[in-house]
């Protein structure tokens, strides 16, 4: 096992996010978390990559537990793409993707670091933008520079927190496509954070759905993706078509008529008639 969670607990203060999380995944696996916001995506992935440390339970990568092992080595294992870019990042892009380099560097840059990190710039299409500032890219340009840091730290389990999310179409497709073409090639894993379900139900071989920071549904897309664990989970009546081999969801409640529900939920009438909310 690649990768192997075993009853995470996590609490911000005295809030429970994270409850009881045991999961695992093998060489050659995608895994995609989803659950609405606030459902524990993000804390599980910070608290796989110790950025976080679980109030219980035990992280295991190529069967050593996370807690026990240093960062830089931890690093050569672990490959993390945050949501957003840090707010200042004031280096060339080939210098960002460098960076991916450090954990396996003891004194200086050598150069097959070098040759690893354009090679990684030429298969994400980002060759042509190596020396640009970071700072100067659009916020899609810069989720696919923090991949490819991520990618050129040659690590076997990558964590992706909303990897598509300032990506548009073609982009989201090409980034995940070439995840996938990693992951087989390399034998590596990784694990998503996403919020579009179509996406997750295309390029996982896994699916977490999580709710409340309990896992809810596990299995294969077409085991989880269904119109019942949609309802339970987001509140939302779906129609499922698994007419292509993978479940493909399809919104059949109304979004306006959701959100004008859930507004004269919240509407009080005072004494003198006046509406407010």
């Amino acid at each position: 096992m690649k990768l192997e969670i075993r009853g995470v607990e996590f609490k911000y203060g005295s809030v429970l996010v994270l409850e009881d999380i045991s999961l695992g995944i093998s060489d050659g696996e995608v895994l995609s978390l989803v659950g609405p916001n606030g459902s524990g995506k993000t804390t599980l992935l910070k608290c796989i990559n110790r950025i976080l440390k679980p109030k219980r339970g035990a992280i295991l990568v190529e069967g050593r537990d996370v807690s026990r092992v240093g960062l830089k080595e931890l690093a050569r294992s672990l490959g993390y793409v945050p949501q957003s870019a840090p707010p200042s990042f004031p280096l060339t892009v080939f210098d960002a993707v460098l960076l991916g380099r450090k954990p396996h560097v003891n004194w200086k840059l050598g150069e097959r670091d070098k040759e690893i990190a354009f090679g990684v710039l030429r298969l994400m299409e980002l060759d042509d933008m190596a020396l640009r500032l970071f700072n100067e890219l659009s916020g899609g340009e810069k989720q696919k520079v923090l991949m490819a840091r991520a990618l050129s730290q040659e690590p076997q389990v990558l964590l992706l927190d909303e990897p598509t999310s300032n990506l548009d179409l073609r982009h989201q497709l090409e980034v995940l496509e070439l995840l996938i073409d990693m992951v087989k090639e390399k034998s590596l894993s990784a694990v998503m954070a996403m919020h579009d379900l179509n996406l997750a139900s295309r390029f996982s071989t896994k699916i977490v759905m999580l709710k409340h920071g309990k896992i809810y549904a596990a299995g294969e897309p077409r085991e989880v993706l269904n119109s019942d664990n949609i309802k339970e989970v987001y509140g939302v009546e779906t129609t499922v078509n698994s007419n292509s081999g993978r479940p493909y969801i399809i919104p059949s409640t109304p979004i306006g008529k959701a959100h004008k529900t859930k507004v004269i939920s919240k509407i009080m009438i005072r004494e003198d008639l006046t509406l407010y909310v």
